[in-house]
């Protein structure tokens, strides 16, 4: 049994906020939320976290595991070490791994190398295509069955709408999203960054923000077509955001996020040709950073997702051009957003922690992003006003790719709680 004392309580997901105590049962679930707990068992843990905020544990809905086959960016262990520092218990992974998780037994395998890992809740995306390679529909039905909450391509967008058509016909009636990578293959081309000013002064090839928006288009009239949910991840320009709430206008079932580089760097960073700030979709220009940043005050952006992706020090150690897209994020998100956003009055904490847990939560219907009785007792207690350095050599993940080195942030994770045991105090792992 574990006894929370005193501490701020923020949780979007039923307005429950104020200073209270969460008493949490042997079973890992919440037993109690009010004022003054008292308990008589004598081997109960309590723990004084007044002055610190307490929320629901943090959710993302966009990891990259590299598990199996790409071990040596990552693996399952350490990145749910890496998600546990930076206070998320519940992490979605993506299905570009080798082999591809477009079968049950692959989907089966990951959760159990998570199971034995003990940390926290690990959810699996399973592929919409046989191998991601955009002809037959993977074996959708089997992967549901073993407990995938959403169908991807990630990476890659499905170009033959009529397949994609078949797909979200098919998941329609497992009632699980499509979350789209929203690329056009022959618009992005060789691009490795945003077209625009930047890249033509430094002269790299460039890809349109159109190559986004015409995907989420078509995605879009296809959710329409077919009633079925999309989810469009990773957003990142005005157009797509400007379709999205139309969409979301005429009652369609579609929904979106946005990743937290896309909301606090734009492409000038690439000026200096650090590799790490390489990522799919690219960077954009400072007008695609503001509309998207409306979108979440406005309620348009339903989620905010790392698309942590870890790649080996010496991939990122090439040109920019040959240098793989990606950048990890899971041990960084909270902080670089509470200080780009939340200490600037462009979002609340609570409207933050609501994109962090009970937005995505409700997006793949995961029972999770909540502090009631009753629920699962997933919670990260943070200290908003503790200020430290970046350094991804100390971080768990296997990954070094982070643009974010160096940089002073504030807010540190201080203990995350997954069924009701502590997986990381002062962001080490326990």
């Amino acid at each position: 049994m574990m006894l929370l004392k005193g501490g701020d309580i923020i949780d979007p997901s039923g307005g429950l906020s104020g200073v209270a105590d969460i008493l949490i049962n042997e079973e890992g679930f919440i037993e109690n939320i009010g004022q003054d707990i008292e308990t008589d068992e004598e081997d109960a843990l309590i723990i004084d976290v007044s002055g610190l905020k307490v929320m629901p544990g943090l959710v993302d809905m966009h990891v990259h595991l590299r598990e199996p086959g790409y071990e040596y960016k990552e693996n399952i262990d350490t990145g749910l070490k890496a998600a546990a520092a930076g206070g998320f218990t519940t992490i979605v992974c993506m299905p570009n791994t080798s082999p591809v998780v477009d079968t049950r037994s692959t989907v089966r395998f990951i959760k159990e190398r998570a199971g034995a890992a003990g940390l926290g809740n690990l959810y699996v995306a399973g592929a919409a295509s046989k191998g991601l390679e955009g002809r037959d529909m993977a074996e959708i039905g089997d992967m549901v069955a073993e407990g995938i909450v959403a169908v991807t391509d990630d990476g890659k967008s499905i170009a033959d709408a009529s397949l994609m058509r078949r797909v979200l016909e098919y998941i329609k009636m497992f009632d699980i999203p499509f979350m789209v990578h929203a690329e056009s293959p022959e618009l992005a081309g060789a691009g490795v960054m945003h077209e625009g000013l930047v890249a033509t002064t430094i002269g790299m090839p460039g890809i349109p923000a159109q190559a986004e928006s015409v995907i989420v288009a078509r995605d879009i009239e296809l959710a329409e077509l077919t009633g079925s949910r999309v989810h469009i991840t990773h957003l990142s320009t005005e157009s797509s955001l400007d379709y999205v709430r139309r969409a979301k206008a005429k009652g369609l079932k579609v929904t979106c996020d946005v990743t937290p580089h896309h909301l606090t760097m734009t492409d000038d960073a690439v000026m200096g040709f650090d590799t790490n700030t390489k990522v799919n979709p690219p960077l954009r220009p400072q007008r695609h950073v503001d509309a998207v940043i409306k979108g979440l005050q406005e309620g348009v952006i339903d989620a905010i997702a790392s698309d942590h992706a870890p790649h080996a020090v010496h991939e990122k150690e090439s040109s920019y051009i040959e240098a793989p897209f990606g950048m990890i994020g899971l041990e960084t998100s909270l902080a670089v957003l509470i200080t780009r956003l939340v200490r600037t009055g462009i979002l609340t904490l609570e409207q933050l922690v609501a994109k962090l847990t009970i937005g995505p939560a409700d997006v793949l219907g995961l029972d999770a992003g909540r502090l009631e009785v009753g629920a699962p007792a997933d919670i990260t207690v943070v200290d908003p006003d503790v200020m430290w350095t970046i350094d991804p050599n100390i971080f768990y993940s296997l990954g070094r790719n982070c643009p974010y080195a160096g940089w002073e942030v504030g807010g540190k994770v201080k203990y995350t709680i997954a069924g009701g045991k502590i997986i990381a105090k002062n962001g080490v792992v326990e």
